[in-house]
């Protein structure tokens, strides 16, 4: 947990949710919109993640599918209480190559690539408009990228990147369209061809951003020329499930600053911050 005063709000959300019962959780709801919910795991992850999956089943406004990605060769470590959720509303397909985090929506790209994609995490549970204020603002700026938090890539005078810790929003305002870094863990909702083929890579992403999918998603729209924007309305922050930071990413990235490192490989390859700088 990521502070102390979250804990009695996460054991409250998950004492409610696995009240429901699943037959109730796997019936179709009227207020449904057409989204693909996507997210992928890891094996110390799948005890807890039926929390997560009943989470996003409860969302005042319904996906038309959620699908889970995990790694073949896990078809026999997947609780009894998450394959019960399982039906029309809610799937796990397994692959080969789900072993990195950008597994998350790089499948679904494939699967669905004419769906409205929205990608989530599998230790956080969010709050019941999290869907329903990422898709009213794709409705306004349906051709966006949408993010519920963002920060924004900042450069210095000679034009080259600044360190992943220094990129926030300038204090004058200044900012730039090009810039604007969705963050994967709050939610991210992507229009059909919002990125640009490459994103398919799986060399590439696994030689340049191994541990930075949020970078490569990011990279890949740069390409393709399409922007990224923060919602107007926000739900509260989303809450972490119990025993599940201790492992994660974001630890290992910013306390080796892996993400500047990723980053610039990114760089060199594409040469980003000219297209940033154009936009």
């Amino acid at each position: 947990m990521k502070a102390l005063k979250e804990l009695p709000l996460s054991i409250g959300m998950s004492l409610r949710l696995l009240s429901i019962p699943s037959k109730r959780l796997k019936a179709r709801r009227g207020n449904e919109v057409p989204v693909v919910i996507s997210l992928t795991s890891i094996p110390s992850r799948l005890r807890t993640l039926q929390l997560v999956i009943r989470n996003l089943l409860v969302q005042n406004t319904s996906p038309k599918k959620i699908v889970l990605w995990l790694e073949t060769g896990l078809e026999d470590q997947v609780p009894s209480g998450l394959t019960k959720l399982t039906g029309k509303r809610f799937e796990i397909r397994f692959s080969d190559e789900c072993s990195s985090s950008h597994s998350k929506l790089i499948h679904a790209l494939a699967a669905y690539p004419n769906e409205v994609i929205v990608t989530c995490d599998d230790d956080f549970l969010y709050r019941s408009n999290w869907l329903s204020f990422l898709y009213s603002e794709h409705l306004e700026n349906p051709g966006c990228i949408i993010a519920h938090k963002t920060w924004h890539i900042n450069h210095d005078s000679h034009g080259d990147p600044l360190p992943y810790k220094q990129w926030k929003y300038p204090q004058d305002d200044e900012t730039n369209p090009g810039a604007v870094y969705p963050l994967g863990a709050y939610g991210v909702l992507y229009p059909p061809g919002s990125l640009h083929e490459e994103v398919l890579n799986r060399e590439r992403f696994m030689r340049l951003a191994p541990k930075a999918d949020d970078h490569w998603f990011k990279a890949m729209s740069l390409l393709k020329g399409t922007r990224s924007i923060q919602t107007t309305l926000r739900p509260k922050e989303p809450i972490p499930v119990i025993n599940t930071q201790e492992i994660a990413l974001k630890k290992e990235n910013l306390g080796e600053d892996k993400n500047t490192v990723q980053w610039q490989s990114l760089e060199d390859q594409y040469r980003l911050s000219d297209i940033i700088l154009d936009f």
